[in-house]
């Protein structure tokens, strides 16, 4: 039987950071993982993450896990691969199955770090080829490079229903509509408007009712719910769609904690009891990441690292005094990440009126998808009154933790302050430099360069781009508005990308001058046949 100080089940994000945290600190630190390769959901997450510098905000999924990985192989992590974990037992003893062997290894601490899965819905039909998770999805276009379908249903409005749903566009698939049985986008307003200007419609208090198809979806039918969530007769809705994609929710993996013994309770699924350390009832059994409660990647890799650090301490490889400073700076930077109005106390809040600045909050957002042009000029990022030359528009409305935008620009031009949930600020004082930089870091593409004195008769857009091919300057194509309609006709004037922009390009298009507050998505006209 092999030994190890600690044992890490799961090496996704959680799993990772915990065992780097320890090892730096000189733990024996093994890691095993189900999977062909580590990295967890990082490796299919192509998007810019939210947070700070701190959070590894602005870098992409993949990235991050190609330096955890880095990192553990720096630190000398044992990194087992294709090791189910299907046991464990007392005295912190688990049973491995590797390949066609089973073999066991003790551990004098361990951390699960096993995740979650994804929430399926029953409807007519929900069997057929064609319905699957959200995530599946994900893995099928960003670990494989297979689409999943041509015409796509999603269902669901949290942030994993609007990251997908745009992942989807961006792999040249159709989608066709997002469906959510509450009557409000569940997810970040910035991901929800990328998707809205590219033309998709959200239908919310409606739900998937039919798959349609013989061998394979063939169409799908919605409906209207009512205040029970209960399909009403006659409202069905039938659409073109080969792939029904679920985004319902994520319910934590905590089996092997309450096959060790470990108290559980009931918060988003069944959870274990933890205590500050992230220490289960059990004396040296730690759990980390979504095991513990449902959240982004970012606050995962934190409970991680709290985690780790614990382990450490209780291991004998770190002081008491270290290890309490060490985990109220992990607790401090936690706490960044659960203020605002996506806070786990606000979760499942449908009353917030006003955001922390007390500015109304726009409502076409959270049931559109969209923001509506009257409501703008109310957010500190939009500028209420005309300024000369090229300048930010920041159509970031909500309190998200996130400031990646303040460190880019060296100008002086934006502003968040030292609370990453507050909204950002156009600062009319300084002087754009029209560098993009805040265009490009922006994880949400809520923020615009605008230039209505470009011509006389003319302005540009400047935005952040992420599809392909990318347009070539002098072609020509429509600009469409927030609500993905066509506003105008445009002209690309340039097309610029280079290493430090991570793959997002920065799109000019010029537009008529009166429309340079409503144009915020462009397509070619080879796109529009």
């Amino acid at each position: 039987m092999k030994r190890y100080d600690l044992i890490v089940i799961g090496a996704g994000p959680a799993g990772l950071s915990a065992a780097i945290q320890a090892a730096k600190y000189g733990v024996e630190t093994a890691v095993f993982d189900e999977n062909e390769r580590p990295g967890g959901q990082l490796f299919k997450q192509i998007h810019k993450f939210f947070g700070s510098k701190e959070h590894r905000a602005k870098i992409r999924g993949f990235q991050i896990g190609r330096e955890l990985l880095a990192e553990a192989e720096e630190c000398k992590v044992h990194v087992h691969l294709n090791a189910t974990v299907l046991g464990l037992y007392e005295n912190k003893e688990i049973l491995v199955r590797e390949g066609d062997e089973t073999g066991h290894y003790k551990g004098d601490a361990v951390i699960a770090a096993t995740g979650a899965r994804e929430n399926m819905i029953p409807f007519e039909g929900w069997t057929l080829p064609g319905v699957l998770g959200a995530g599946a999805a994900q893995t099928l276009m960003n670990l494989h490079g297979v689409r999943p379908g041509s015409k796509v249903l999603m269902v669901g409005t949290g942030n994993v229903g609007l990251v997908v749903s745009y992942q989807l566009l961006q792999a040249g698939v159709k989608v066709e509509a997002i469906v959510d049985a509450a009557a409000r986008v569940g997810g970040y307003g910035v991901h929800a408007s990328k998707i809205a200007r590219a033309g998709v419609p959200f239908y919310l208090s409606h739900t998937v009712v039919k798959a349609i198809g013989t061998d394979h979806v063939e169409r799908a039918v919605i409906a209207q719910v009512d205040s029970h969530f209960q399909p009403i007769p006659g409202t069905e809705k039938e659409l073109e769609a080969d792939t029904i994609c679920i985004a319902a929710g994520l319910s934590p993996m905590s089996q092997i904690l309450a096959m060790a013994g470990c108290d559980t309770t009931e918060r988003g699924g069944t959870v274990p009891v933890v205590n500050e350390h992230l220490e289960t009832s059990l004396e040296n059994i730690f759990a980390a990441g979504d095991v513990a409660g449902i959240e982004e990647a970012s606050s995962a890799m934190i409970t991680g690292r709290i985690a780790g650090t614990a382990a450490a301490f209780k291991l004998g490889y770190l002081e008491e005094a270290s290890c309490i400073e060490e985990i109220g700076r992990l607790r401090e930077s936690l706490r960044q990440l659960h203020e605002g109005m996506f806070s786990p106390q606000n979760r499942g809040k449908c009353d917030i009126k006003l955001t922390d600045e007390g500015i109304d909050i726009s409502e076409s957002l959270l049931k559109k998808g969209y923001i509506e042009e009257q409501e703008l000029n109310r957010f500190p990022g939009v500028p209420d009154k005309k300024i000369k030359g090229l300048h930010p528009v920041i159509e970031c409305t909500q309190n998200i933790p996130c400031n990646p935008c303040q460190d880019a620009c060296k100008f002086g031009c934006i502003k968040v302050g030292d609370k990453i949930t507050r909204l950002p600020e156009v600062n009319l004082e300084a002087a754009c430099a029209g560098c993009g930089k805040c265009v490009v870091s922006c994880s949400g593409q809520a923020i615009f360069l605008v230039d209505e004195d470009y011509e006389e008769t003319s302005g540009t857009v400047t935005m952040a781009y992420e599809f392909l091919p990318h347009p070539a300057p002098g072609t020509r194509g429509t600009a469409y508005g927030r609500d993905g309609k066509a506003v105008c006709s445009a002209e690309v004037v340039s097309c610029r990308i280079n290493p430090s922009m991570d793959h997002t390009a920065l799109l000019t298009i010029k537009v008529p001058k009166d429309m340079v507050m409503k144009a915020r998505f462009f397509r070619a006209e080879e796109e529009m046949k």
